[in-house]
């Protein structure tokens, strides 16, 4: 009892200090504090291994403090200072101490629990007895990942284990109107899972039940969902300045059941005198680590703006690309099948995770025989629920294994953006540029074959424009390959784009042997004199065939395929267009606001002396694909269309 004491007025007096340096203005933005609420994260912890993950919201320094994060680093990162726990590039809302598996605050309401269920997953993939505690709020409950990493964590029955901190407010609405049910953990008998409320000012009431729970999940019972009952001290958050819609009475009530003063009173009741004086002694020692905190803290040198661009990226391995491809032949499906047959038999870690991959092989059939081969542990079929076997992928990766998780329909993408953007990548750089998320979110775009308009959309722009993911659309099966094997390799979110009607393609020679190709380095398709046509995926193809038909009409047409769109190879693109003084940009995508868009920037601001016409974009038309098939075949680029534009860039028209 006098270590789980010590605990809490740690936290305690960490977030009152913290809250002293807000006023003052050395903590800056905003701060979200867990004064009241120090007996979970204490009790919670107190039963918790070095090695087992924890995950937290915004209102995380209690968490962090409770699993052993050193103090007087906490205290720089809130100061936004270079030796903060993330580099002061995460602040408040994103602590965190990889080395301790806390894999961090989070701003995201209720993105704690996809990620904590990955790290679960990886935890019993990897053999451990490890498990993962995410905490979250009461408005937590009500976020639809609730729900479906619950769900996600009984079927599999992973090591996991949910915290519910209800401190019954959101920012200012009570949990009770906003929620259905009495209590939060009721809501776990719907999905197999054990749950129960308790009191979660109690901090030795909250160490014996998590205790038990933990040692059941050890044992492998799967998951449990824990409630406990609470009380945030202050506001929302230290910012906020909207009324307080608790009342006088309430408030009153809960600080005579604050969990400091009631641990003291209880410790009391033993030996008084000689509890004085521990208790005494505990305070004077926690005073001055606070001040050593502060101290560190006030010393420390701010980040330099030269650590930005290093802390988003992790370096990108090095490869060759093969001297011969030899006279087999594959299809693009076969040639991505292949690749992750070869990766998943090279490195164990490499798992698969998507909607009916497993027997089925998926819709388009780029996983058949995997399950077969490499058991349903590995390849592993998810319910319907975007978001969380996304962020399961995420949060897997983040405890050291190499997912690669199937998006059936790359449209269905837009469930899974907060954890592709919010969290894979974002995570490397929120934690100072050292942590690696090696996760490959991949699947079918575009348009073609009468999908309309929900399944058909081509969508690397959205990607491109988000610092810290890999964006690869590859457009042969040769491309494919070797780029899917890269793509696994890499230790980056890497978005891998595959496009429908490149499905149902030639066949092309692919190297049986395993390689991979350098990500960022772009491929000169056909070699030219006269223009330059850059295009992507299915546009390769079409402006190849275009450039056969202009030739016969004495222009000589270069395509380049950039194969990767982030990062973008600008040097093959520059030395083309100063060779060929012009540019044709083709792709599949909606023209305005496209990638076509950046390239035609970037070779206007460093190639523009070579130019001897503007640079011309032809994409699709600004509307979503319709169904009917001749209206699809006019809102995408045709090979005739290709034509026209080189024409008239070159005069011939």
């Amino acid at each position: 009892m006098l270590s789980l004491f010590r605990s809490m007025l740690r936290i305690r007096r960490f977030e009152e200090t913290a809250s002293d340096l807000f006023q003052r203005g050395l903590v800056k933005g905003t701060a979200h504090s867990y004064a009241g609420q120090e007996a979970i994260a204490s009790g919670t912890c107190a039963n918790l291994k070095r090695l087992d993950y924890i995950g937290s919201y915004h209102r995380g320094h209690g968490h962090c403090i409770a699993k052993g994060a050193a103090m007087e680093r906490m205290m720089a990162e809130l100061m936004g200072k270079a030796t903060g726990s993330c580099g002061g590039l995460g602040g408040s809302m994103h602590v965190a101490d990889l080395d301790l598996h806390i894999i961090g605050a989070n701003g995201i309401v209720g993105a704690t629990m996809p990620l904590g269920t990955g790290a679960a997953l990886a935890a019993k993939l990897q053999g451990t007895d490890r498990i993962a505690v995410a905490f979250f709020g009461d408005g937590a409950a009500n976020q639809g990942v609730f729900h479906e990493a619950l769900n996600l964590a009984s079927v599999w029955t992973l090591p996991m284990l949910f915290i519910c901190e209800n401190n019954q407010y959101a920012l200012s609405t009570a949990y009770r109107q906003a929620t259905s049910v009495a209590q939060i953990a009721c809501r776990a008998a719907a999905y197999s899972v054990p749950g129960c409320t308790i009191d979660g000012n109690d901090v030795v009431e909250v160490h014996d039940v998590v205790g038990r729970a933990v040692e059941q999940i050890r044992m492998g019972s799967g998951p449990i969902l824990i409630e406990a009952m609470t009380w945030r001290s202050g506001a929302h958050s230290m910012r906020t300045n909207l009324r307080d819609p608790r009342t006088d009475a309430e408030m009153a009530n809960w600080r005579e059941n604050d969990p400091i003063r009631r641990l003291e009173r209880r410790l009391l009741l033993r030996e008084e005198a000689m509890m004085v004086a521990r208790i005494e002694e505990i305070r004077a020692a926690v005073e001055a680590e606070i001040q050593a905190a502060l101290d560190f803290a006030a010393r420390s040198p701010a980040p330099s703006p030269a650590i930005l661009e290093s802390a988003v990226y992790a370096p990108h391995q090095p490869h060759r690309e093969p001297t011969e491809r030899g006279m087999r032949e594959l299809s693009y499906v076969e040639a991505l099948n292949e690749a992750l047959h070869q990766e998943m038999a090279r490195d164990p870690e490499v798992i698969l995770l998507g909607e009916d991959i497993a027997e089925t092989g998926g819709i388009f059939q780029v996983t058949a025989g995997l399950a077969g081969r490499f058991g349903p542990e590995r390849v592993r079929d998810t319910p319907i629920s975007e978001a969380t076997f996304c962020g399961t992928g995420v949060g897997a990766a983040i405890a050291g294994l190499r997912p690669v998780v199937e998006v059936q329909i790359f449209d269905f993408v837009t469930q899974m953006m907060d954890m592709i953007v919010n969290q894979a990548a974002k995570f490397r750089f929120m934690n100072g540029g050292i942590a690696t998320v090696p996760v490959v979110i991949r699947g079918p775009q575009g348009g073609g074959i009468r999908l309309a308009a929900q399944h058909s959309q081509s969508l690397e722009a959205w990607f491109a424009h988000i610092p810290g993911l890999v964006v690869i659309a590859p457009s042969t099966p040769y491309d494919a390959k070797g780029l899917l094997a890269a793509a696994i390799r890499d230790d980056n979110p890497v978005i891998f784009l595959e496009h429908k009607m490149l499905y149902l393609g030639q066949r092309a020679a692919v190297p049986a042997e395993s390689y991979a190709i350098p990500i960022g380095k772009a491929d000169v398709k056909c070699v030219g004199e006269d223009v330059t046509i850059l295009a992507t995926q299915a546009m390769v193809e079409r402006s190849l065939s275009a450039a056969r038909i202009l030739k016969r009409e004495g222009i000589s047409v270069e395509v380049v395929d950039p194969r990767t769109i982030r990062p973008l190879d600008e040097e093959t693109i520059l030395a083309s267009v100063r060779k060929t003084n012009r540019l044709l940009i083709v792709h599949e995508a909606c023209q305005t606001g496209g990638f076509g868009a950046e390239v035609a920037a970037m070779v206007m601001e460093k190639a523009f002396d070579w130019l001897d016409a503007p640079v011309t974009r032809l994409a699709a038309r600004d509307v979503p694909m319709p169904f009917n098939d001749e209206l699809e075949n006019a809102v995408i680029p045709s090979q005739a269309a290709i034509v026209a534009a080189v024409r008239s860039i070159v005069g011939r028209n």
